[in-house]
């Protein structure tokens, strides 16, 4: 058997292209979730996604992503401003709206026994991926590269003490939506390759697991880069030949490596 005889697939390149986009943007999205502990949020958004596609539907989109982006953006700063208002707990409020949000998505979209059109969307396909939609995941990436570089210090002052950044003068509540909209807008891009029930393991997995073994900002970002694209693409060669999902595949891959680096951690201590 020929190691690289997916590549002689023109889906399987698509693929392995938009996981190579995918797979770094998530790991670096991911190590601001994970310190911020928003992997309740980020999932919120993934399951979201019904509703933003019932809202495409009903405003006559072609494109339901182009629905689902909105709705994620709406509903993460929705949260985000509920959030700061601090009248119940951060769990509470993201519960609530998330199961309102993905309740609404499943009524508009199981109408008239039509639910099993979208069922796709739980799993995810990447194999699916357009030309396209690589071009769209690239430039979302380089622009989450950009804004990273240029809020990444200030969110994580706010990430470490919220009051010591606002008597800075940092604008605690514009930087923490920027960060919404851009996560917002890479999970819903993403979850019809990735699946709304494995989205949000991709995005936490990589950098939990960098956490696990780096001792500093700097590896922290590198190894969650370097595990999310590990993960990403031992899962996609995986799941070829083992013929099964391939973002659930790439999922249990970056499980494995954040089984083996809490060994490590559990050990050198």
């Amino acid at each position: 058997m020929n190691t690289f005889e997916f590549m002689r697939y023109g889906f399987m390149r698509n693929a392995l292209l938009a996981t190579l986009l995918i797979t770094p943007l998530f790991a670096l999205l991911g190590t601001m979730a994970v310190n911020n502990k928003m992997a309740f949020f980020s999932d919120a958004l993934g399951h979201s996604a019904f509703t933003g596609i019932a809202i495409g539907i009903l405003l006559g989109l072609k494109d339901p992503v182009l629905g689902m982006i909105a709705f994620g953006i709406f509903l993460g700063l929705v949260i985000s401003s509920v959030k700061n208002l601090k009248t119940a707990s951060t769990d509470t409020i993201i519960s609530v709206f998330s199961s309102v949000s993905i309740a609404i998505g499943i009524v508009v979209l199981s109408k008239n026994g039509g639910f099993s059109k979208y069922s796709s969307y739980l799993i995810g396909d990447i194999l699916i991926v357009t030309e396209k939609e690589i071009l769209a995941m690239l430039f979302v990436l380089i622009a989450a590269v950009i804004i990273w570089i240029k809020i990444y210090n200030r969110l994580l002052l706010i990430s470490i003490n919220r009051s010591l950044a606002s008597s800075r003068g940092i604008q605690s509540h514009v930087i923490e939506n920027i960060f919404v909209v851009l996560l917002a807008v890479s999970v819903m891009l993403s979850v019809k390759w990735i699946g709304i029930l494995t989205i949000n393991s991709l995005l936490i997995l990589p950098p939990a697991a960098a956490r696990n073994i780096a001792s500093n900002s700097k590896q922290y970002h590198f190894y969650s880069l370097f595990i999310g694209l590990l993960s990403g693409i031992a899962g996609l060669i995986i799941s070829f030949y083992a013929d099964t999902s391939a973002g659930a595949t790439m999922v249990l891959a970056a499980a494995v490596i954040f089984a083996l680096s809490f060994i490590f951690k559990k050990n050198v201590r």
